[in-house]
């Protein structure tokens, strides 16, 4: 008899342990991750020269509209009679900087490499644009003609470390 009530003991407690392992309620599903969000764009409109500038902003997506752009910051000129934007983009390295180069680079009208500057100046648009990368910046001038983007790319080179 005692066998009895032990082998009873032992199926009702299989069972009880059976029964909580399953069965009953859905396990709960992993909650669905959070959408990535971007980093918000730093502002960078401290490095823009000063002289002849009418604005600057930060942008938080696709600078001078381009859909390939990531934001960045924007700074608006008059200088005599010419307007022009410059603008900077800051990627996490350099390697993305000079992807960004030659994504720009693929997207322009006749691009014309200028070597000492390691950018590019072409037809983006309506408009003359000139690229460049230099570490992990990707900046431009916009809306100027070679000679003056040169001039003006310099004066922001030299304010990017």
């Amino acid at each position: 008899m005692k066998r009895f009530r032990m082998w009873v003991s032992a199926i009702a407690a299989s069972a009880a342990l059976l029964a909580g392992c399953g069965g009953g309620a859905e396990p709960k599903k992993p909650a669905a991750a959070p959408a990535k969000k971007r980093p918000a764009v730093a502002d960078e409109t401290h490095r823009f020269p000063a002289e002849g500038r009418i604005d600057a902003k930060v942008v938080e997506d696709h600078v001078l509209g381009r859909e390939f752009l990531p934001g960045g910051n924007v700074a608006r000129y008059r200088r005599g009679k010419q307007e022009f934007e410059m603008f900077l983009i800051r990627t996490k390295v350099p390697e993305a900087a000079a992807l960004l180069l030659f994504d720009y680079k693929k997207r322009m009208e006749n691009p014309k490499l200028v070597a000492h500057f390691g950018g590019y100046y072409g037809k983006d648009g309506d408009r003359m644009v000139f690229v460049f990368a230099k570490g992990a910046w990707l900046a431009g001038v916009a809306g100027l003609p070679e000679k003056d983007a040169d001039m003006a790319a310099r004066e922001l080179a030299a304010r990017l470390n």
